[in-house]
């Protein structure tokens, strides 16, 4: 049973890099099954390669603002501050 574990956590180990530039990739829109199998060839530099590319994620352009401090809404003019 001790040996399971080990070899689990072995291939864990192995494939960190692998499923790294999997979600990586995923999450700034790219193709995961790509980027994974890429990674099997070019580890470190595949990673680093990813870090670097522009963010095809149309949602993570910006982050969205409240609706309080939201200025396109009218509530704080622009050029005025308020500290309240």
């Amino acid at each position: 049973m001790p040996e399971i574990i080990l070899g689990a956590v072995v291939l864990g180990l192995l494939l960190s890099p692998q499923l790294l530039a999997g979600f990586l990739a995923k999450r700034t829109g790219r193709k995961f099954w790509f980027w994974f199998l890429i990674s099997f060839l070019i580890p470190i530099i595949s990673l680093i390669i990813l870090i670097f590319l522009e963010d095809k994620n149309p949602a993570a352009k910006s982050y969205k603002l409240a609706d309080h401090v939201d200025r396109d809404k009218g509530l704080v003019p622009r050029g005025e501050i308020n500290p309240f």
